[in-house]
């Protein structure tokens, strides 16, 4: 299984329309168009899932510069989600990482 990146999707691009544009180069597993958590818009770039790795190589250089919706796609492999992911690093308000935002407990020095 190979999961492919879509990059500069038009808003009004849809995962019908994305999985249609790859099934031409091979069995497409899934799509999905990722949208913004507090609005629910579209974010401009999807992932598809293939099967077959060949399938999914072909699709990439076949489709990298194709047209959709009036855009130009920029269409390469995924890159593996970072460990750590998903925050903006840092602390809240005191609290150290990991500690899910509960702020550090101070401690009284041993005598």
């Amino acid at each position: 299984m190979k999961r492919i990146f879509v990059g500069n999707l038009d808003t009004a691009s849809t995962e019908t329309s994305i999985r249609s544009l790859f099934e031409r180069h091979g069995a497409v597993e899934g799509v999905k168009v990722i949208t913004d958590r507090d609005t629910g818009r579209p974010r401009g770039f999807a992932f598809v899932e293939m099967a077959d790795s060949a399938e999914a190589d072909r699709a990439i250089s076949a489709l990298n510069g194709v047209d959709l919706d009036g855009r130009p796609l920029k269409i390469n492999e995924a890159r593996p989600k970072p460990q750590g992911a998903g925050g903006f690093g840092g602390s809240f308000r005191g609290a150290s990482r990991g500690s899910g935002g509960a702020p550090r407990q101070r401690r009284e020095p041993r005598w």
